[in-house]
């Protein structure tokens, strides 16, 4: 009967032992998990700068002008360009492009333009009370590039005035489009160039998430520039404060040792290609991008400012954005484009700011960066959900929910992850105690199957005991010695009953039981029957067998 028991207990180990429905959570990339858990921490930002722009009147600088002219005429005379009038005037238009304050310069009453223009860029949260991350030139814009973008935003309210002074310039002149267009160019970067900007004001607000993502209902709320490096090629970066917040999503900052070149870097932020993009829906448009791309090299600036190259797409817009390296952690910001060589931007080639920099920079406002417990909770439900534990995910995402109400994303995976369970798609595994508890009871089961079959074998041994007893023999079989190597019996191993000496008789009388046939009546359980009663034992008679 060994091996029956045997089989059954380990049938038995086998069941308490079989894990819950396990699914390997590898099918999720790595980049779709670092996006989910940088998103809520990843904020647009706006800059609005407000200016007087102060504009002077042009007028040529008459002796330059006379000797452009007659190098004009000579080229047409020489047959290098054709020789009409509207063609000689577009290349001497043309060539006063290429250095107009050696032909126009400023005279006449200023003409004075209010403006505003909107910077877009993207900051991130550092603390669960309101400290942010962004670059510096997204709160202090280059003083050329806003003077460009007025010059060009003034151009409307200067459009008449630059009409009139092109009329001017073009009179007598059968004047095609692009002969207009090119005089038209002109006088705006004359503007550009000469215009001055006077009571320069800047104001920068983040434009706070709401439930659902996206900022299309976002609150903007101002923000303080408590410290401020250099634009590119400096170190720039800048260090903002929210008030009034907590339990802010935030992210943790790694060291410029996570990467190295070929690592993966991961870029989030809002590319102005896309925020900008009026064909898609607010809500759409104005919530994260997450590109990847490795690291090229490591460059330094002549200021001595190191940078990381690498080739995550980013544009306008994603300037100040985290750049998150392969161990989840914030290694950079992102904060210009490389040129190409033609006045342009190359493809995919972006410079990012180390974070030992941000660390520097916030070292010094004695900002202490803080992995928010909101943070904390929605990772850890971001781990459950992709591994499909919904049952075990749905507590934490309400943990955060309840930790920050305004969460943008939380209440989506609470949704989903409700969905979910109701379709019979959670694979959380039993809990430990329910393991045991089942466990165990295989096992109480077991036990008693195998109580029940020892009890039998008992049994059974004792009835064949008792039928192989001889008369007299008070202890059921000839007690056996150890065997000999050819089988035979050896000395018994201890003392006979007491009176006897040696080996017992054999048997004396007929046999208790045919050998081979059945018992007589069933094993009965109990004390034996008082009627009849049981004769004594008597030397030559039979032993009664044990009931």
């Amino acid at each position: 009967m060994r091996r029956p028991i045997g089989v059954l207990l380990t049938a038995g180990m086998m069941v308490a032992a079989v894990p819950g429905p396990v699914r390997a959570d590898d099918d999720v990339p790595p980049a779709t998990r670092l996006a989910a858990r940088t998103h809520p921490a990843v904020q647009l930002l706006t800059t609005r700068i407000s200016a007087e722009v102060v504009v002077p009147y042009p007028s040529f600088k008459q002796g330059n002008l006379e000797s452009l002219l007659r190098d004009v005429a000579e080229d047409a005379v020489d047959g290098r360009i054709p020789s009409d009038e509207r063609s000689m005037v577009k290349t001497a238009i043309t060539r006063m492009l290429g250095d107009v304050g050696k032909y126009l310069k400023p005279s006449g009453p200023d003409r004075v333009v209010e403006a505003q223009s909107t910077a877009l860029c993207t900051g991130w949260w550092v603390t669960p009370d309101g400290h942010m991350v962004t670059a510096a030139h997204c709160v202090a814009p280059d003083t050329k590039v806003t003077a460009a973008a007025f010059a060009k935003q003034a151009q409307e309210d200067l459009g008449a005035d630059d009409e009139r002074i092109a009329k001017a310039i073009l009179k007598g002149v059968d004047a095609d489009d692009e002969l207009k267009r090119k005089t038209s160019e002109l006088l705006t970067k004359f503007n550009t160039e000469h215009l001055k900007l006077r009571d320069l004001e800047n104001v920068t607000t983040v434009q706070l998430s709401q439930p659902g993502g996206g900022v299309d209902t976002a609150r903007s709320l101002p923000a303080e520039v408590l410290a401020k490096g250099e634009n590119y090629p400096g170190k720039d970066v800048a260090i903002l404060k929210v008030a009034g917040q907590r339990n802010l999503p935030t992210l943790e900052l790694g060291a410029d040792s996570d990467v190295h070149v070929g690592s993966s870097l991961y870029i989030d932020g809002f590319p102005g290609t896309v925020t900008n993009e009026e064909s898609l829906s607010p809500g759409s448009r104005l919530q994260p991008a997450f590109t990847q791309g490795p690291i090229n090299a490591q460059r330094t600036t002549q200021q001595g400012v190191p940078y990381f190259q690498t080739q995550a797409p980013a544009y306008g817009g994603n300037s100040g954005g985290p750049v998150i390296g392969d161990s989840g952690k914030v290694v950079g910001i992102l904060i210009a484009t490389l040129g190409d060589g033609e006045g342009g931007s190359a493809q995919n080639e972006q410079l990012v700011l180390p974070v030992s920099v941000v660390a520097e920079k916030l070292n010094e406002r004695n900002v202490q960066p803080v992995v928010s417990p909101t943070s904390v909770a929605y990772n850890t439900a971001l781990d459950l959900y992709y591994k499909h534990h919904y049952k075990k995910a749905l507590p934490k995402f309400r943990e955060v929910q309840n930790l920050a109400p305004g969460h943008p994303y939380v209440g989506k995976y609470i949704s989903d992850s409700q969905a979910a369970i109701t379709a019979g798609k959670d694979e959380t595994p039993l809990p430990t105690s329910t393991k045991v508890a089942i466990g165990g009871g295989g096992a109480v089961a077991l036990l008693l199957v195998a109580g029940l079959v020892t009890g039998t074998v008992v049994l059974t041994r004792r009835r064949r005991r008792a039928r192989l007893a001889p008369a007299g023999w008070p202890g059921g079989p000839f007690p056996m010695g150890p065997m000999s190597p050819m089988g035979s019996t050896g000395p018994p191993p201890g003392p006979f009953p007491p009176g006897q000496g040696g080996m017992p008789p054999p048997p004396q009388g007929p046999p208790l039981r045919p050998p081979m046939g059945p018992h007589p009546d069933p094993p009965r359980y109990g004390p034996p029957p008082e009627d009849p009663p049981r004769p004594p034992a008597g030397p030559a008679g039979p032993l009664t067998p044990p009931s």
